[in-house]
């Protein structure tokens, strides 16, 4: 059985501000239970570094203890953390086709994943290898978690870098005795097929009076979906199917003649469209393996040493579509006149009366000149993307006193690396040699005749019927990719508590510490796709490191029983851009038993990534539009014209800045019912942004300021000679909102009890570089709120949930008059209702049947971001049902 001590169970009872995920209740701290009041020990609670026993500070936090983990029916951190009303706008999950494609985010009041600080034990969390920005949530332990707490307010005078939307505290488990075994299993009920889930994990420990021992495995897994599963999805209608263009692009994109007819392509009008609908899976599979350790043992009354060791390994396979590309992409690539894959050409294979599948050659078609195809290369597979991370963490410590003094000390080394293997990516240059060089059966002679040949059919990739083409050319027209990237760091941290004095409400606690943090970053592409050889695929590879210095303190100041301060503040210097000083003034004040008034201000930052700070220059041919440049090149003033684009690390970058400020108040009325009420203010300023080629041309006309480092050139005649683009300093982000949490709790003694929670997070405002309001855009949802219900009755537990999503309009354009804005359409509120029944066994096991969005509620059908639906805010599981069985031994 597991052996609760008093400070979990002073967590458990005591931690105030309620629980914003899925079927969860949490308790506010001053409404904890009388009978634990006396006994309850000393805590840390996130956002703050003092032990007190009154955790109902200035700072609002969120608590997700271990029994609403398993309430919640998640079999991953992630989808657990996602789902919280904070994470309002959504976040980032696994998906195929994408860089970062087994990463999963939580981004804290929609200001942005990199905005939002994730910490395991009061440690800040590497950062993903296939970001080098953020967080992955993926890393973490589903089996480890004793309780998570979530800071809603700024926390940079605490933990430094990226703690501006606030914080996720991932706490694990500790002094456990005996054994617990979980195994669950899931099906949904949308897809056709595909989505399937499974976790489970071992838990064993055993503690002493002077050692504890814990340790674990914990797994989960999600299937791959493909899109042709879910009953939504129409057929995807690509340019990238089977076409050809002028090189002036006169007759827009034109299906090949008579090469129209293969498996999922399809006439479009005069094009022919491919269906990537047919092959593709956005819906990645994941699956997450975890080993952890954990020991302490106390040397003597007054030091002991402590360590947590941690594997990870997730693994994620992705199927995206065959590759689509364009010769037109490649310098000295275009079709000549004279190929035989050339539709203007009338000796071209397809008028061919060889040719099996000849067409008949209409003159109508015009002149016989150069021109490119825009082709998906379905012949020679799909894309298939493996990734595999293996984040390793270790953490060695020892603390004690010295006198009246407490210390720690402790050292930390995590070394995090993702390797991605992709196949059925395009050999670019080779395929379009292929195609260009294309010979169906023809012996040439010396004086430019040719003659049929059927022993010489064929060489090269025959377009207008790509499947019939030979092993050797598809195999040769594609290329393995690799990518591995790593992000390590190594930290030694030093801390003190101390008491300095007295006030009329208590002791003045005061606490200092210092750490110093190296990080490395790599990310390193093949060859071939650094050079932008790779159809289908692209990346510029990243490397480089970095060392991180801090000092910092806090301290509590009690002047009354009722009124107390706390001050923080800490100094970052990084070894690549500068330093940061962020302070931080917290106030707390009790009028009264039944009421609590809290504020805060501070300033923070965050740092710019090593991503960006240390990618290599990557060539683009980025299409633009620019006057001088079109006439130049004799073209229309108007045209699209390819310039000369290059990516760049900007050393010139630095740090944004926030200031914010939050107050609210926790109020206890009844024995039954008690509720807390939080508004916060953020303003970012300094914000680091992307400047694309387009952009940066435009400010240049407007006479705007163009971030140091970054530019356009231009040749004598005015034409543009090459643009450096790239990340910069420039503009500013305002948000502000409010957070409410209200608690029922009955007692119907024989009958059992009944909690009721309510939360929701509103949105008030959240504009970019003093724009409009962004709120109720597509993606951006006013509010997010959940209405938990736990019913317990002898060795029964049933959890009833609702989950709310608000509404948002579907078109957002500019038009005159109002404030220059057009909304239509509604994006209605979507609703989810989750069901979990439980059963406490006489053999200490329990058996739980649940079922999420039990009504099969779809996500709301409205395309955005390439997608059928918002993938980031919602999902397109339908009805999750789920059995789970828990033994304790």
């Amino acid at each position: 059985m597991t052996n609760k001590t008093m400070i979990a169970k002073a967590v458990k009872y005591a931690l105030y501000s309620g629980f914003a995920a899925s079927m969860a209740v949490a308790a506010p701290a001053t409404f904890a239970a009388e009978e634990e009041a006396d006994d309850a020990e000393t805590v840390v609670v996130t956002g703050s570094r003092l032990k007190r026993t009154d955790v109902e500070g200035a700072n609002p936090v969120t608590v997700i203890t271990r029994e609403q983990i398993e309430l919640s029916g998640e079999i991953s951190a992630a989808e657990l953390l996602r789902n919280t009303t904070f994470n309002t706008t959504g976040s980032f999950r696994p998906q195929s086709g994408s860089s970062a494609q087994g990463v999963a985010m939580i981004d804290l009041r929609g200001i942005g994943s990199s905005r939002s600080l994730v910490l395991v034990d009061g440690r800040r969390l590497t950062m993903s290898p296939s970001t080098g920005s953020s967080q992955d949530l993926n890393s973490i332990p589903m089996g480890a978690i004793e309780r998570v707490e979530i800071l809603t307010d700024g926390a940079s005078a605490i933990y430094g870098s990226d703690a501006i939307g606030g914080v996720v505290n991932v706490i694990t488990r500790k002094d456990y005795n005996g054994a617990e075994v979980s195994l669950q299993k899931g099906e949904p009920s949308i897809p056709s097929e595909g989505g399937e889930r499974e976790a489970g994990s071992v838990v064993f420990g055993s503690s002493n009076d002077t050692t504890s021992l814990l340790g674990g495995v914990s797994w989960n897994k999600r299937d791959i979906v493909f899109q042709r599963a879910f009953p939504w999805v129409t057929p995807g209608a690509s340019i990238y199917g089977n076409n050809w263009t002028r090189t002036d692009f006169s007759n827009a994109f034109t299906a090949i003649p008579g090469g129209c007819n293969e498996d999922n392509f399809y006439a479009n009008g005069a094009a022919c469209a491919y269906n990537f609908n047919a092959t593709n899976a956005n819906e990645a599979s994941t699956t997450n393996e975890s080993l952890y350790l954990k020991a302490s043992h106390m040397v003597n009354d007054d030091w002991s040493i402590y360590a947590n060791a941690t594997i990870a390994k997730n693994d994620s396979f992705g199927r995206y579509a065959p590759a689509p590309d364009s010769n037109y992409f490649y310098s000295g690539l275009t079709t000549p006149a004279d190929s035989y894959n050339n539709p203007t050409n009338p000796d071209a294979w397809m008028y061919d009366p060889n040719n099996p599948n000849a067409v008949a050659y209409d003159a109508s078609i015009g002149a016989n000149e150069p021109m490119w195809f825009f082709h998906r290369f379905a012949a020679a597979g799909n894309r298939d993307n493996t990734v595999q991370n293996e984040n390793i963490d270790f953490l060695f410590g020892t603390t004690g006193y010295v006198g009246d003094v407490e210390l720690d000390f402790s050292v930390r080394r995590v070394r995090n690396q993702t390797v991605e293997i992709g196949n059925g990516y395009l050999a670019a240059q080779t395929a379009w040699t292929f195609v260009n060089d294309f010979n169906p059966g023809y012996e040439v002679y010396g004086d430019n005749t040719s003659t049929f040949d059927p022993d010489l059919y064929r060489y090269g990739y025959d377009i207008q019927n790509p499947s019939s083409n030979p092993t050797n050319v598809l195999r040769g027209s594609v290329v393995t990719t690799s990518r591995v990237s790593n992000f390590d760091f190594d930290e030694i941290f030093a801390s003190a508590a101390f008491d300095i004095g007295e006030l009329d409400g208590g002791t003045i606690q005061m606490f200092v510490g210092a750490d110093r943090r190296e990080e490395y970053y790599s990310d390193a592409y093949d060859a071939q796709s650094e050079a932008g050889l790779v159809g289908g695929s692209a990346g510029n590879s990243a490397g480089g490191g970095r060392d991180v210095t801090a000092a910092y303190f806090e301290t509590l100041l009690p002047f009354t029983e009722d009124l107390e301060v706390s001050v923080a503040g800490r100094f970052d210097d990084y070894s690549d851009y500068g330093n940061d000083f962020s302070p931080k003034v917290s106030v707390r004040y009790q009028p009264m038993d039944e009421l609590t008034l809290r504020a805060s201000f501070g300033q923070g930052f965050r740092a710019p990534t090593l991503d960006i700070l240390t990618q290599q220059t990557a060539f683009s041919a980025d299409p633009v539009q620019d006057e001088a440049t079109c006439l130049a090149f004799g073209e229309p003033a108007d045209c699209e014209v390819q310039i000369n684009a290059y990516r760049i690390a900007n050393p010139d970058l630095e740090s944004e800045q926030s200031d914010q400020y939050a107050f609210g108040l926790a109020y206890q009325p009844t024995d039954w019912f008690n509720f807390t009420l939080d508004y916060y203010n953020i303003q970012i300023d300094n914000r680091i942004a992307f400047f694309s080629s387009q952009g940066l041309i435009n400010r240049e006309q407007a006479g705007d300021p163009i971030p140091a480092g970054l530019g356009v050139t231009r040749r004598a005649n005015g034409s543009i000679a090459q643009i450096l683009t790239g990340y910069g300093n420039e503009g500013d982000l305002e948000t502000d909102g409010v957070d409410l949490n209200a608690r029922f709790n009955f007692d119907f003694e024989d009958a059992g009890r009944l909690a009721s929670n309510f939360q929701v997070s509103w949105i008030d405002n959240l504009s970019i570089d003093g724009g409009r309001n962004l709120v109720r855009d597509p993606g951006v949802p006013q509010w997010r709120a959940v209405l938990q219900n736990v019913y317990n009755i002898n060795d029964f537990t049933v959890a009833w949930n609702v989950n709310t999503i608000g509404g948002q309009y579907i078109d957002v354009e500019s038009v005159p008059g109002n404030d220059g804005v057009g909304r239509s359409g509604n994006m209605g509120v979507w609703t989810t209702h989750d069901l979990q029944v439980s059963y406490n066994t006489p053999w200490d096991g329990q058996i739980s049947v649940g079922a999420q969005n039990v009504f099969e509620k779809y996500p709301t059908i409205e395309d955005f971001d390439g997608r059928e639906y918002n993938y980031y805010l919602y999902n397109g599981y339908g009805r999750v049902a789920y059995v789970r069985y828990t033994q304790t031994f």
